[in-house]
């Protein structure tokens, strides 16, 4: 077969011109680039997400509906900004009711670690969710307690530097101590680290280098979780405690509370404050900016429609008239995730520096405009001619302490502090126990999911008939199209189809086409037409998908010994000489990290590279039925591995689409993506994009063919297939067939297992497609 593609087919143009047929098709302009098409998508894509990402800023405001006439009514007005910030950063779960501090024994030895002639310093842990604690110090002063404060150091800081315990933090960087000296009573959380040494299973001998925040990150973002959310439920649970472990008529009761943080500890000191207003002042430290690079940070930080709704200043709205102040402070440095080593891989990029004074002011300010009166009690805080200070400066735990009543012109002098005699803590100990926790929790939240899936949607589903079915389903696919993948604005250019003609076989002729979609966006794909197509006739079409790191000339070639060929078999080119009008998209998961950050980018804005997949496709089904050639009726999808992943979403969206095959990915994908009990899982691997948010509350395989029912649906399934094994394909597809055989629509589905691995086999798929799409190659 010949094939004129990428680089050379400008270099074919002579030859195609000189030929019988034209270089273009009719009412389309001749595509003259000569550039790679699959690098300028995704090119194209990345400077759409750039800019969408920047106007973002300025469409936050039609989601806030903000009341300055009293603190009540401000308060009020922000609830549903507030409850949207905690469904998406998966602070849902019920905290304990009962909440209590234990004190923990330290390898035999008493809970006290050591102290200092002003405060005793305990290893104490406290509940959050039910099988999910808290674990870190507890500073309580000998005298008078003036006030409580939850401390938040940095992921890869242990409590015990801050307390002055062990080595590691410079003296006057020790702010839970120094908080501790002026009379506060101060918890200390543990952080998730940045370490990779949990990040794996022991019993299947599979480790990563994801630091143990993306470890968590990636099992739970499935689930509607995050590691963010997890962290904040500790913290309002230790504020839980706070506010209730005192006696009402005890001088204790009704301490003001607050809580500090530094870099990650900034972040989540921050997002707590936000959530919970019994916070009367919050210190962030090493944190505050300008968000509109959120995709260049670690992903454990990448939080699904974030910028869509907030920025730093919009979190900072809510958290006034409150006191919050905002340190200037120098974190360290995170350069990307631990280095690949002894078989550990799979790590997402992403860097962490230190905040911009000029773009933390500038995000400041715009705080200050959007909390109108109530502005006054935010404060940011650095030192002479813009230089940082801190974490914790004397100025900065000044105006904390004054924010929370304790009226100080200036600290306490510091005081030594001491170790316990005997006392043998193991920080590493307490960091594995709180890994293991953490998965527990989720996995246990992977487990039942199902059941969250069949309140989403089995119940919504009409099984009446098949009528009344088709009517249950809009505002799921609604819900699915913007919660879950993301929506882009439905497109209003021009097709401006561009073609050229890129092969010549002897039954069929293939051009390359291209199609505008938004702006830098567009669609491109091969259309092969059979010759045999009479004047007038309109055929059906297959549109057949590429998966991971294609082209479309990989679905074409019948070539044995191309690299393509191995896994489609040529499919595109089998059904066109069978009569069909094949056209072979390029999807624009191509490019390794290149793609992958698209997703990255994406997602603080509510979009997943599938939103423009979806736009894509629209756009490929509108040019296509306007065709004189096609039947719009009869327009069916066919997708292998990645391009099976896009059969179970497009088609689900695309009601033009007549059918779907899903090749080589139909399986329990929720479960692929979150179990850390299996070596299917995308867990140890390097496709950090795959985890989609919450879908496995929502919609695993089995709920987006409940989409595409009542048309035809099939599954076509390798033995050997490694993406997962037979019965996680065979447990889900049941529900597949219950539900098509309770619609009474049985003969509308099928699945194909065969002898063979990750490949298209192309034989009961074949006769599905001549069925369901009413074909038959005249004899």
């Amino acid at each position: 077969m010949r094939r004129f593609l990428g680089q050379l087919l400008l270099l074919a143009l002579p030859l195609a011109i000189g030929a019988a047929e034209p270089v273009s098709l009719p009412e389309t302009k001749l595509l003259e680039s000569s550039k790679d098409l699959s690098a300028e998508m995704v090119a194209g894509i990345d400077r759409y997400l750039m800019q969408a990402t920047e106007r973002s800023v300025g469409l936050r405001p039609s989601l806030w509906k903000r009341d300055f006439s009293s603190p009540e009514a401000y308060e009020n007005s922000i609830q549903p900004n507030r409850e949207r910030l905690r469904t998406i950063i998966g602070a849902v779960d019920p905290r304990v009711k009962a909440p209590w501090l234990e004190y923990l024994e330290t390898s035999g030895s008493p809970a006290r670690l050591g102290g200092s002639d002003k405060f005793d310093v305990y290893a104490v842990r406290w509940p959050a969710l039910e099988g999910l604690h808290g674990e870190g110090l507890l500073l309580k002063p000998k005298g008078k307690i003036l006030a409580r404060i939850v401390a938040v150091p940095d992921a890869d800081q242990i409590p015990e530097t801050l307390a002055g315990l062990a080595p590691g933090v410079a003296p006057d960087a020790q702010f839970p101590k120094v908080l501790a000296e002026n009379g506060c009573e101060v918890l200390v959380l543990t952080l998730v680290n940045r370490a990779a040494t949990w990040s794996g299973n022991e019993r299947l001998h599979r480790f990563t280098n994801q630091p143990h925040r993306e470890w968590i990150y990636r099992q739970a973002y499935e689930l509607g979780r995050h590691i963010i959310g997890y962290e904040v439920q500790k913290i309002l649970a230790a504020v839980d405690y706070f506010a209730s472990s005192a006696p009402a008529d005890s001088p204790a009761a009704g301490l003001p509370i607050g809580v500090i943080g530094y870099g990650e500890g900034g972040l989540l000191a921050f997002y707590s404050a936000a959530l919970d207003p019994r916070i009367r002042s919050v210190l962030v430290s090493g944190y505050f900016d300008n968000r509109q690079r959120l995709w260049a940070e670690p992903i454990y930080r990448n939080v699904f429609s974030l910028l869509h709704e907030f920025g730093d200043a919009e979190i900072a709205s809510m958290i006034a008239p409150r006191n919050l102040i905002i340190e200037k402070s120098e974190v360290a440095s995170v350069a990307g995730p631990p280095a690949v080593s002894d078989g550990r891989a799979g790590a997402a990029p992403g860097k962490i520096s230190s905040p911009d004074l000029e773009s933390a002011e500038t995000e400041f300010n715009r705080a200050r405009s959007l909390a109108g009166p109530f502005r006054e009690k935010m404060e940011l805080v650095y030192g002479n001619e813009g230089r940082s200070v801190g974490p914790g400066s004397v100025s900065a735990l000044i105006t904390l302490l004054n924010s929370l009543g304790v009226q100080l012109n200036q600290l306490a002098a510091p005081t030594s502090i001491s170790k316990s005699a005997g006392a043998n803590w193991n920080p590493e100990d307490r960091q594995k126990r709180q890994v293991q926790e953490l998965t527990d929790f989720t996995q246990n939240l992977l487990r039942y999911a199902e059941r969250g899936r069949e309140d989403a949607v089995w119940k919504k589903l009409k099984m009446d008939s098949v009528g009344a079915y088709e009517s249950s389903i809009p505002q799921l696919k609604e819900y699915f199209n913007t919660e879950v993948l993301g929506s882009l604005p439905k497109s209003d250019m021009p097709l401006n189809a561009r073609s050229r003609k890129i092969y010549d076989e002897p039954k069929w002729t293939g051009y390359d086409v291209v199609l505008d979609v938004l702006p830098d966006v567009f669609a491109w794909g091969v259309l092969l037409l059979p010759k045999d197509i009479k004047p007038g006739e309109r055929r059906p079409v297959v549109v057949c998908q590429h998966g991971l790191e294609g082209l479309p000339a990989d679905t074409i070639t019948t070539d044995p010994k191309a690299s393509g060929y191995g896994p489609y078999k040529g499919f595109s080119a089998r059904l066109a000489e069978r009569g069909f009008i094949v056209f072979a998209p390029h999807n624009p998961y191509r490019g390794h990290d290149s793609f992958r950050v698209l997703q990255r980018k994406a997602n603080p804005i509510k979009l997943s590279l599938f939103s423009f997949i979806v736009a894509q496709h629209g756009r490929i089904l509108e040019w296509l039925s306007a065709q004189p050639f096609v039947d719009p009726q009869r327009i069916g999808f066919y997708g292998l591995s990645y391009g099976g992943k896009t059969a179970m979403r497009v088609p689900a969206l695309l009601d033009h689409y007549a059918l779907s095959i899903c090749s080589g990915d139909f399986n329990e994908w929720v479960k692929k993506n979150a179990t850390v009990d299996s070596t299917y899982s995308y867990m140890f691997t390097m496709e950090y994009e795959m985890p989609e948010w919450d879908l496995g509350h929502t919609f695993n395989y089995a709920e987006m063919a409940a989409l595409i029912a009542p048309r035809p649906f099939m599954v076509e399934r390798g033995h050997s297939d490694g993406v997962a094994p037979d019965e996680w394909v065979a447990y889900e597809y049941a529900k597949v067939r219950r539900l098509y055989d309770r619609l009474g629509l049985g003969d509308r589905t099928g699945i194909e297992f065969f002898n063979g691995p990750h490949t298209i086999n192309g034989k009961a798929s074949f006769d599905f497609l001549e069925n369901h799409l009413h074909w038959h190659q005249p004899q």
